[in-house]
């Protein structure tokens, strides 16, 4: 972690960039118009937003290429490592920025909101890819804001501001969910993946040696975060990743049900559960019956 410049504060980021500071809690940057400067692995107290400005090309997203030209947008968190290990260098960097930090928008609607755009903990290869129309709106959301910083600041400026970053937000996870739609195929070909991990997660010692098994756990069998698939699925069946994670170990509970050489106890253990009793609370919420009463009714 010695090699990850840190930066707590918007002042901190800007001098670092040698970008003016207008406003203390936010700003927008224009790369091309930042002197060259060398291109380091960093982790802030920020939400970064940022906007490439050139064609993409063949990009990796996962494990499959594509071919995206009317811009990329990714979202980091604040905690979050990102960008690239140094070679010595000063590069021109290219595209835009909107960097706020999380004391804007507390108290406010969108900071208690804020978790809900869970493209924020995605990873960088779940950038979202822009048509040419979104790209016009998102650049009219960046002028906006822009323009508020560079306003004279009065009693309305964080009240706009904040409503501008908040449209902003919203358009992004539209256009999200139009990705979900346009990557049919590609979500598709994860759900069938997803449902393989869960099947030889069963088919192994995994559940009596790790227990249940996570969203996380699936979601780093499929090289994706844990909230891109939860997204992904919920759009895609309308369940969540947990909830489907729940119905294939009440299928694989169902099969071992069935023999009555097993107790219910020694069952809950082979699935992963720490408790007998939590495995009997969970099955009767999701069948409606106990395991021995279903047991007992299939007999």
């Amino acid at each position: 972690m010695s090699n990850i410049l840190k930066s707590a504060t918007i002042t901190e980021y800007s001098n670092m960039i040698g970008q003016e500071v207008l406003h203390p809690l936010i700003t927008v940057i224009d790369f091309s118009k930042v002197e060259p400067f060398e291109f380091k692995k960093m982790q802030t107290d920020l939400y970064m937003i940022f906007l490439k400005d050139v064609k993409c090309g063949d990009l990796i997203y996962g494990i499959n290429n594509y071919d995206y030209e009317e811009g990329t947008l990714i979202f980091v968190s604040p905690g979050q490592v990102f960008g690239a290990d140094s070679d010595g260098e000063k590069k021109q960097a290219t595209g835009h920025a909107i960097i706020f930090h999380p004391d804007l928008i507390r108290g406010t609607s969108l900071g208690k909101s804020i978790d809900t755009y869970t493209f924020f903990s995605y990873e960088v290869n779940e950038a979202l890819h822009l048509s040419a129309r979104e790209r016009t709106i998102i650049d009219e959301c960046f002028t906006n804001i822009r323009y508020e910083l560079e306003h004279a600041i009065d009693v309305h400026s964080k009240t706009l501001i904040i409503s501008y970053l908040e449209l902003f937000l919203n358009y992004a996870r539209r256009y999200y969910e139009r990705q979900f739609i346009t990557r049919s195929h590609v979500n598709k070909d994860i759900l069938v993946r997803f449902e393989k991990i869960l099947k030889d997660y069963y088919n192994s010692d995994n559940p009596l040696e790790h227990g249940l098994p996570t969203v996380k756990y699936c979601a780093d069998k499929l090289f994706i975060s844990p909230n891109y698939l939860g997204d992904l699925l919920k759009k895609e069946t309308g369940k969540s990743a947990q909830e489907h994670i729940q119905l294939k170990l009440i299928d694989v509970a169902k099969e071992k049900i069935f023999d009555s050489q097993k107790s219910i106890s020694e069952i809950a253990y082979e699935l992963g559960f720490k408790y007998p009793q939590h495995f009997t609370r969970m099955f009767k919420n999701q069948v409606g019956i106990s395991p021995s009463e279903y047991r007992n009714i299939n007999q």
